[in-house]
């Protein structure tokens, strides 16, 4: 039996612009998932996948060694379609094959089992994790295999593999990672709240790829701001970071902040991470922070020391 385990990701800076080669704050979570192979006598890949309660969501069999799709079965309450799932993992497989042609030649099947330690719509990677677990398996390079499959800037992939905060840059297409210290004094005032608010952000991102190639000063400064999230001491000056940061992002997908958007009474400030859209956001704040979304029914207010590893 052979084990595989990736850590879970969230971004706290350079959201979008960290694909043309700003510097991005990032952290591995303490959720994630893993993988466990088994060998079997039937020449047949079969997998499982299970969510953070242990259901089964998503169950195919494919015909080794050409990956043909048997079979599948899918839980039907999802907003996934199960066709989708099986023929992206499908690719993704097949895309480690041709990085490794040694992967999964053998005499014998395998039986794999993916458990995820967080629910799935927490957006905290569940496909990262599963392509860097997947590299790990076919011994082959996990930025590699996602930018043959899903594409991406690949922090998430980084996150995957480290346990401490990174700086994650690409310089001339080349991942750059950097672990650093993240741990503010201040922790205590920082909190994760999950939206759950499904939008649309293809939008945001043709107007972020209209403005590529004039966003230089931009990404000097997020870049800026990426090293004084890092080294600020101050929950006030934390504050000020993070509304100058949503003013730049705001201003080049042209979306308000999403303070602006749902929360406009918040006392402290909120950031949106990663791709501006309904996942987690980081809200700075006190005892009071909790009651208050939940009082707006965001039931999931996590605090930044129970979800950073």
């Amino acid at each position: 039996m052979e084990k595989q385990y990736s850590n879970g990701k969230l971004l706290l800076t350079s959201e979008y612009l960290v694909l043309d080669g700003a510097k991005a704050l990032a952290i591995p979570t303490k959720f994630g998932q893993e993988l466990i192979v088994q060998k079997i006598n039937e020449p047949s890949l079969i997998w499982e996948s299970f969510d953070d309660k242990n259901n089964c969501w998503f169950q195919a069999e494919f015909r080794l060694p050409d990956l043909r799709i048997v079979n599948e079965t899918f839980d039907a309450s999802s907003d996934d379609s199960k066709e989708s799932i099986a023929k992206t993992l499908q690719n993704i497989l097949v895309a480690a094959k041709r990085l490794n042609p040694e992967f999964l030649i053998s005499d014998e099947g395998f039986r794999v089992k993916t458990n995820l330690t967080f629910p799935r719509n927490w957006g905290l990677g569940t496909s990262s994790t599963l392509i860097n677990n997947i590299a790990q398996w076919a011994t082959i390079n996990a930025f590699k295999l996602l930018q043959n499959s899903f594409g991406g800037s690949g922090y998430d992939i980084a996150c995957a593999q480290n346990d401490l905060p990174i700086i994650y840059q690409l310089q001339d297409g080349i991942q750059k990672v950097e672990v650093v210290e993240f741990n503010p004094i201040f922790s205590d005032n920082l909190f994760f709240v999950y939206l759950n608010i499904k939008q649309d952000s293809k939008k945001a991102i043709q107007r972020y790829k209209e403005r590529r190639g004039k966003l230089t000063n931009d990404i000097l400064r997020i870049s800026e701001l990426t090293n004084e999230f890092i080294t600020c001491t101050d929950l006030g000056d934390f504050d000020k970071l993070i509304i100058e940061h949503e003013q730049i992002i705001s201003k080049i997908i042209q979306n308000k902040p999403i303070k602006e958007i749902a929360f406009p009474d918040y006392f402290g400030q909120i950031k949106s991470l990663g791709a501006w859209g309904g996942d987690f956001v980081l809200a700075t704040g006190d005892d009071r922070t909790s009651r208050y979304f939940k009082e707006k029914e965001f039931e999931i207010v996590i605090p930044f020391n129970e979800m950073i590893l």
